[in-house]
């Protein structure tokens, strides 16, 4: 089915923002535009709602109706319990206390395997269980094309391995990783498993009970939300795991990894996602079946729908992009050229021309995109690439127009074939 762009970009307050208009948002690795859900919801919260939640007086009462609703709807989208869903301040905070949750679990001696092809975030915290006696082994990425080999696991695995950590997507090469194969992998040797899906998330909420990931994680901002990080950890896991909360919280599972509390305001507002993912899929599938039986199985189809959805609008915004790339001798394209291989981040090294030139030169043509190393500085080392230099992004989501893409090549054309930006 055709996405309705129109309809789309009627659900997002930046296109209808004066001061944005003209110009093409082709940095949403960096964070998306959030919902108009999101956005009413949040200020609703403030204006009526921001008082100490969970008190049985009435604001009090319902903003906590508000935050349990949010891990609710979240969790239909993502195949979990509300439970399992935990919201705090950010991937990178998330990714830290769970590692120090992990010593529960772990002996001086103890294997973890992460990658270099993560943003430092889902990397960082592990390695520095080093200090602590783990022994840290590195899957490294094939340094031409950026990919990670599952065959290569079997040699890294031991008796002594407990967790592997890897990206179901790299916010560089993008690179779509078989999550699914490699966590049955893994659970076959009774290593468990933490997904980092910060990249790969904002193309449609994965259903994690499907991928057999033990955990899995992503930025609320970059899926058209707040500015909070979420993570699913599976029920059979999170009781196993270190208490970082006040002691007298241990025996309530929703406050064990989140130690400096909840936003209040932006886990209400978070709800708004699925409200957007509802409004999506209504306006393009319409109701559902009269009957309850009918009703019941329109919805639990629905987060399907939704991925098939902004998935499909997005690989004809790659195609040409990547066309256009491949095809250029004077840049280096990171990842692969297949649309159906990787998300719809695009990153590559301009040879004659400085990254930050060609995205400051886009900026005065209206297209707004980014350059550096993306915090995934090991990854660029590993495919030789200078991580101060750094590469261009152009990354995309559903709302994003086959028209931009068009314009944006034309404006890079000019741009590499004058060897300096204008």
């Amino acid at each position: 089915m055709t996405l309705d762009l129109q309809f789309v970009r009627r659900q997002f307050p930046a296109f209808a923002e004066p001061s944005l208009a003209g110009q093409a948002f082709l940095e949403n690795a960096g964070g998306s535009y959030p919902c108009a859900p999101v956005v009413s919801r949040l200020h609703e919260y403030y204006r009526r709602l921001k008082v100490q939640p969970y008190y049985p007086f009435a604001a009090s009462t319902e903003a906590g109706e508000w935050m349990d609703a949010s891990r609710a709807r979240l969790a239909e989208y993502l195949g979990v319990t509300p439970a399992e869903v935990h919201i705090g301040p950010s991937t990178s905070q998330n990714t830290y206390v769970l590692a120090q949750a992990f010593l529960a679990l772990l002996q001086p001696g103890d294997e973890i395997i992460v990658t270099n092809q993560d943003h430092e975030a889902n990397s960082g915290a592990w390695r520095r269980l080093a200090a602590q006696g783990m022994v840290v082994k590195e899957w490294g990425v094939d340094p031409v094309s950026g990919r990670l080999d599952p065959g290569q696991l079997v040699a890294l695995f031991s008796e002594r391995t407990r967790l592997l950590v890897f990206p179901h997507a790299s916010n560089i090469v993008a690179d779509i990783n078989p999550v699914a194969q490699i966590c049955a992998q893994a659970r076959r040797h009774g290593i468990l498993t933490a997904v980092d899906g910060v990249a790969w998330a904002p193309h449609g909420l994965p259903d994690v009970a499907a991928l057999g990931a033990d955990i899995y994680l992503f930025s609320l901002y970059k899926t058209y939300g707040p500015h909070q990080g979420l993570m699913v950890v599976r029920a059979p896991l999170l009781q196993r795991l270190s208490n970082q909360g006040h002691y007298f919280n241990a025996a309530e599972g929703g406050k064990r990894l989140v130690p400096a509390g909840p936003d209040h305001a932006q886990v209400a507002a978070a709800r708004g996602i699925a409200e957007y993912f509802d409004l999506l899929d209504a306006h393009h599938h319409g109701a559902p079946p009269a009957g309850a039986a009918g009703e019941a199985a329109f919805t639990s189809a629905r987060a399907a729908r939704v991925r098939e959805l902004l998935r499909g609008a997005e690989i004809p915004l790659l195609g040409p992009l990547l066309d256009f790339l491949a095809a250029r001798r004077d840049l280096r394209l990171l990842g692969p050229a297949d649309p159906a291989q990787r998300a719809a981040t695009v990153s590559f090294v301009p040879r004659t021309v400085e990254p930050a030139a060609v995205v400051k030169a886009l900026a005065r043509r209206g297209f707004m995109c980014g350059y550096g190393n993306f915090y995934a500085v090991r990854l660029l080392q590993a495919m030789g690439v200078d991580p101060d230099r750094g590469a261009v992004r152009l990354s995309m989501t559903h709302y994003n127009s086959g028209a931009e893409v068009k314009a944006v090549l034309s404006a890079l054309e000019e741009i590499l074939a004058g060897g300096a930006p204008a």
